[in-house]
C-alpha cells in the first residue's frame, strides 16, 4: 500500500509511540494529523512534520469526525494508528476486604472507555471514510493499526482494567478485519512490550526503574525504542499482504505475575 500523496491519522501522536509513527509516515510521504490531548506538544510534533493538530478525546465521536475530516482535507486518507491510551494500576480486592476498597468501578469503566471503546471509535470512523476511497490495485482503500500490549496475553497483578482493555483490542482485530474486508480495508495489531516511552518518567530515578524492567527481557535486554514500534506499525500499513494480526514486539519478554 501506497504512503505518498496519502493522509494519515495516528491518536496519542504528540509523544512516545503515536510521536515516533507521526514521523516516520512523515518521511514516507504522508500527511499526518496529530491527535492527542496535550495541544501544545500536539502542535509541536504536527508542525514539525508539516501535518496538522487535531485536539480530540477519542471517545468523542464529533471530534474523531472532525480530525478524521481534519486528514481528508489534505489528502485521501489511507492509514490509521490507534495509539491513544491510559494506564491504570489497582488489585480486585483491597488489602482490609471492605467493599470500599475494592477496585474502583468508575476507573474501570473509564479504562475500557478510552482504550478499548475509544480504538474502536476512531476504527469505526476512519474505516468509514477510508471506504471512499478509489482502491489500489488489490483493491484495498486503506488500512488500520491498533495498539494493544503484552498485558493483554501475561496480564500482571494490578493490571485487570488495563489488560482488559488491551486484551478487547486483541479480540477485536479478527472480526474488524473481516468487517472491513467489505471495504478494502485491512486491520492489525501491535502487542508492545516494554517500550522507552514517557509513561516511566522523565526523572533520574526512572532510568534505575528501567533497567530493571530491562533485566527479565529476554534479548536483546533493553526497552524496546519508540522508531522500533514505528517500523512495524509501517509494515502493517503498508504490506498488503498483512491482514488481521495481533503482532508482539517484545523482544521475547514474558511478564511474570508482578
Amino acid at each position: 500500500m501506497e504512503l505518498n500523496n496519502t493522509s494519515a491519522l495516528v491518536t496519542g501522536g504528540a509523544s512516545g509511540l503515536g510521536e515516533a509513527t507521526v514521523r516516520a509516515l512523515a518521511e514516507r510521504g504522508a500527511r499526518v494529523v496529530v491527535v492527542d490531548l496535550n495541544a501544545e506538544r500536539g502542535h509541536a510534533v504536527a508542525e514539525s512534520v508539516h501535518g496538522v493538530f487535531a485536539s480530540c478525546d477519542v471517545t468523542d465521536t464529533d471530534q474523531v469526525i472532525a480530525a478524521i475530516n481534519a486528514a481528508t482535507a489534505l489528502a485521501p486518507l489511507w492509514s490509521v494508528v490507534n495509539c491513544a491510551g491510559i494506564a491504570w494500576a489497582q488489585r480486585t480486592v483491597g488489602k482490609d476486604g471492605e467493599y470500599t476498597s475494592a477496585h474502583d468501578l468508575d476507573v474501570y469503566r473509564k479504562i475500557i472507555e478510552v482504550n478499548l471503546i475509544g480504538t474502536f471509535n476512531v476504527c469505526r470512523l476512519g474505516a468509514t471514510a477510508m471506504s471512499h476511497n478509489a482502491p489500489d490495485d488489490d483493491g484495498c482503500r486503506g488500512a488500520i493499526v491498533n495498539t494493544a500490549s503484552v498485558a493483554a496475553r501475561d496480564g500482571q497483578i494490578g493490571q485487570v482494567a488495563y489488560s482488559s482493555s488491551k486484551g478487547g483490542i486483541v479480540g477485536l482485530t479478527l472480526p474488524l478485519a473481516r468487517d472491513l474486508s467489505a471495504v478494502g480495508v485491512r486491520a492489525n495489531c501491535i502487542l508492545p512490550g516494554l517500550l522507552d516511552t514517557p509513561i516511566y518518567g522523565l526523572a533520574p530515578e526512572s532510568e534505575d526503574f528501567k533497567a530493571r524492567l530491562a533485566a527479565g527481557v529476554l534479548f536483546p535486554k533493553r526497552l524496546g525504542r519508540p522508531s522500533e514500534f514505528a517500523s512495524l506499525a509501517l509494515e502493517l500499513l503498508t504490506n498488503s499482504y498483512m491482514n488481521a494480526e495481533c503482532v508482539r514486539l517484545d523482544a521475547g519478554v514474558r511478564l511474570p505475575p508482578k
